[in-house]
């Protein structure tokens, strides 16, 4: 599987890609289905302590589930998005099941 990890305007730490490409290996693992996932970091233009916004898209046949957060760190906003997109995979495991 491929994560793809996009910053708009800046050039990410290697510790925090490193942080990002766990936490969507760790969701990825729970669902066979997944070919890959984008990941897409921006600073709102803002000036509010909770400028930083994390978008995760996990491709997966049909639909693919996306998460968009808003923190004040992208480590923060990459947990919140992951546990969205958890939620997600759940819902698409038990519609799956129950087909």
């Amino acid at each position: 599987m491929s994560i793809s990890i996009n910053a708009v305007g800046f050039k990410p730490d290697a510790k925090l890609e490193e942080f990002i490409e766990k936490k969507v290996e760790k969701i990825s693992s729970l669902y066979d289905g997944v070919i890959g996932s984008e990941v897409t970091l921006k600073v709102d233009a803002k000036e509010r302590p909770d400028n930083k916004i994390t978008e995760i898209r996990l491709l997966i046949p049909g639909d693919d589930l996306f998460a968009k957060k808003q923190s004040a760190t992208f480590e923060e906003g990459t947990d919140h998005a992951c546990g969205a997109i958890k939620k997600q995979l759940v819902k698409r495991k038990d519609r799956v099941r129950g087909k």
